[in-house]
């Protein structure tokens, strides 16, 4: 008999963020960064920040990297937003995902906004 209790995903924070940069960078996302923000922030330890020139793109990044990390048993804890507002939350607790439209990604800045904490990786 099958065990039909879900596998509880053994993916740390980092390898979670990680992954979703990975994915992000697949789809042609603009812009990425990993932000570690343990020391600043007590609701994550990490952030993903990027952007997609278009709707449809930023819909795209989106959908792949929940498919993505959901094969890893990792699924998100909340979401926000709409393509059409011009910007995607992701939460998976330990990780926050924040996908913009190139416009939203310019006027929010989050990297300038956190800007004290370490960036682990920066994909232009």
């Amino acid at each position: 008999m099958r065990n039909t209790v879900p596998e509880i995903s053994r993916l740390e924070g980092i390898e979670v963020a990680r992954k979703a940069v990975e994915v992000a960078s697949d789809k042609q996302a603009g812009n990425i960064v990993l932000l570690d923000v343990r020391e600043l922030c007590g609701f994550a330890d990490y952030f993903v920040i990027c952007a997609g020139d278009s709707q449809r793109q930023v819909r795209t990044i989106y959908d792949e990297i929940q498919q993505e990390l959901k094969k890893e048993n990792v699924r998100p804890h909340h979401h926000e937003g709409t393509p059409d507002s011009g910007w995607l939350l992701i939460d998976y607790g330990d990780v926050i995902v924040h996908i913009f439209d190139t416009a939203q990604r310019d006027f929010y800045k989050l990297d300038e906004l956190w800007d004290k904490a370490g960036t682990v990786l920066r994909i232009q």
